[in-house]
């Protein structure tokens, strides 16, 4: 990552995060990640007050019935107004206009957050949106999840032990950085540092592209004469497989779209690697078609079975 020059320390406050708590946490979007994010700040005791916005009035009513947030506002300005740290947990489309309603409305020490899939369209449109206020916007993405969605679905453990991955701004200075690292490891997050876009060129390899392949693979089963049949034979390899094919087809269309060309050149790899497999299949070649095989399974076992060094990375 290029070597970053943040303003002086003279002329931006430290976000709140350096104190011992924020006063006020806004979430905006009280989904799965945005209700996990309020829970788990909940249980570290990282904020005083958790006020909630979201275009449903029916998800703010179950997340305060719920205890994910203390209160919710009619408006997106409204909520991170006087809030000190700001989280946008929605899809990555609608990071950039958010931004735009909610500028006028920052404090000077405010820091911003986001938890999308994708990192270098979210930086663009922070330094679009926010002009010289980006400069409190540190793009971040926690490697947790589910296939569900909702409120309903949110678990303040959901981060636990999991990855986080912070993508900084060249305008960020170290001291937003070093706060954002701090929330994330008070949820319980290992926290990763990197480029946006070699953010988006990794996770368009082991996130983005499985995805396409899920949706696309139950597809091409669905869309058979007799596809009804194999899907009610169907066992837990097809569930496991398949798994992710049940995520929120609006949020991985945005991903796929801002991703695109990341996406399309893991395709291409992928393309590659399974024309090899069909050549040996076809020719019955099948010590080598073994082979593949193993070099595939190999590398799966030595990625789920980590050394001590990745465990304490």
């Amino acid at each position: 990552m290029a070597a970053r020059t943040p303003p002086s320390r003279d002329t931006v406050a430290a976000p709140a995060a350096l104190r011992a708590q924020f006063r006020r946490v806004a979430v905006l979007g009280v989904g799965l990640l945005g209700g996990s994010f309020a829970l788990a700040a909940r249980r570290a005791g990282l904020a005083q007050e958790i006020v909630g916005y979201s275009k449903s009035p029916s998800t703010i009513r179950a997340a305060i019935a719920a205890r994910v947030i203390d209160r919710g506002a009619d408006s997106a300005l409204q909520a991170a107004t006087g809030a000190d740290l700001v989280v946008l947990a929605v899809p990555v489309a609608a990071i950039g206009p958010l931004l735009q309603q909610i500028r006028h409305g920052l404090g000077d020490s405010a820091l911003l957050m986001d938890v999308g899939s994708t990192k270098a369209d979210v930086a663009d449109a922070a330094q679009r949106a926010l002009g010289k206020a980006a400069l409190q916007f540190v793009p971040c993405h926690p490697i947790a999840g589910s296939e569900r969605s909702g409120v309903q679905h949110a678990q303040a453990t959901l981060f636990d032990g999991r990855r986080a991955i912070v993508t900084p701004l060249d305008a960020n200075p170290e001291s937003f950085v070093d706060a954002a690292t701090q929330v994330w490891e008070s949820l319980g997050a290992v926290v990763s540092v990197m480029d946006p876009r070699q953010h988006d060129a990794a996770f368009a390899a082991v996130s983005h592209l499985p995805h396409l392949l899920a949706y696309a693979y139950v597809y091409a089963v669905a869309r058979q004469q007799h596809g009804a049949t194999f899907l009610q034979l169907a066992g837990p390899g097809f569930r496991d497989f398949t798994r992710i094919a049940g995520s929120d087809p609006t949020m991985w269309r945005d991903i796929f779209q801002a991703n695109s060309a990341e996406v399309l050149q893991q395709l291409q790899w992928f393309k590659q690697a399974l024309a090899g497999f069909e050549t040996q299949l076809r020719q019955g070649n099948w010590q080598v078609l073994e082979s593949l095989i193993r070099q595939a399974s190999q590398s799966r076992t030595e990625w789920a079975s980590p050394t001590p060094a990745d465990d304490a990375s």
